[in-house]
């Protein structure tokens, strides 16, 4: 294969996680280069705000995400946006194979983060982008005084109920259970909030439209009712799966496709690192996955020089 060109360290993913590392190779002088598939930012663009973060009483996850990326641009590391194909050894040297060509590295810090999961009903596919939203974030302003539903009952799908509440006229949180498993914080904002209603035991069954979604089927799983809900959005929250596709074969990976890793973030094979919330066993805390990057990139480092220890 044709190797565009040779670093010292690639990392794949443009969060947290490989935003922190980046900030590190760079400042030991490595060479690196960064790829990332769409937003730098990784999922913390899709957080309205972030409260937890140390020093920073409140901020939004945009300009969290902005202020990182630009604090690692000062120290110089390239970047491409290209999705990544596969990783393949060759002796000492790693080749990532991108959408825009194979670069090489004697080390590789995968950070590539996770990736929303789908409902799988019917409509959803076929209505995505027109009303099918995994993103409130990105798409709430386009359902100004419109009525949307939110599904799943964890911290990402309460946030994002939260965040379109600033547009919608009602949001309606569809969960499969009785309560909601996202953080207790979150939960006493949103059970205050009076725009945001509960269907619980619930499940979609089919997402309806004619050129735009039009309609939802839920049906309660307790006691099997079916109700045809008008909406005009719908937005999906139900958990996240690893982005660990082009990885399968190369690093042990777990039985939920997440990255098996030691205290150093290192892998099966030396010399590939993880860092973030694909590793295993990850808290998926914005501060953990910044911590993940910089002691990838210590490592990294260390392996580079021929030296195991810190």
């Amino acid at each position: 294969m044709d190797v565009l060109k040779t670093y010292d360290v690639i990392i794949i993913g443009g969060g947290p996680a490989g935003l922190s590392a980046g900030i590190y190779t760079a400042r030991a002088r490595l060479s690196t280069l960064l790829i990332e598939k769409s937003a730098v930012g990784g999922q913390v663009i899709n957080t309205w705000q972030v409260e937890n973060y140390p020093g920073l009483e409140i901020v939004s996850g945009i300009d969290l995400a902005q202020a990182m990326y630009k604090q690692v641009k000062k120290f110089g590391i390239e970047e491409i946006y290209a999705e990544v194909m596969g990783v393949e050894i060759e002796g000492a040297s790693k080749v990532v194979r991108t959408s825009r060509g194979d670069f090489a590295a004697g080390a590789i810090i995968v950070a590539s983060g996770l990736e929303r999961q789908k409902l799988g009903v019917p409509g959803e596919a076929e209505y995505t982008g027109k009303g099918v939203s995994y993103c409130a974030t990105c798409d709430g302003a386009f359902f100004r005084d419109k009525v949307v539903i939110v599904v799943g009952g964890g911290d990402a799908a309460i946030t994002e109920a939260l965040e379109l509440t600033k547009f919608a006229s009602k949001v309606i949180v569809i969960h499969r259970r009785k309560e909601l498993r996202a953080t207790k914080i979150l939960q006493e904002k949103a059970l205050a909030e009076p725009k945001i209603n509960f269907m619980w035991d619930s499940a979609v069954e089919e997402i309806i439209g004619e050129t735009l979604v039009k309609q939802v089927r839920v049906r309660n799983i307790k006691t099997g009712q079916i109700l045809t809900l008008d909406v005009s959005g719908v937005f999906i929250s139900v958990g996240f799966k690893p982005n660990t596709g082009y990885l399968k074969g190369i690093v042990d990976i777990d039985d939920n496709g997440s990255i098996i890793t030691n205290g150093r973030m290192e892998t099966s094979v030396p010399g590939i690192l993880a860092a973030g919330d694909i590793r295993s066993g990850s808290i998926r805390q914005l501060i953990a996955a910044a911590g993940d990057g910089a002691v990838a990139a210590i490592s990294a480092e260390k392996y580079l020089s021929g030296y195991g220890e810190f």
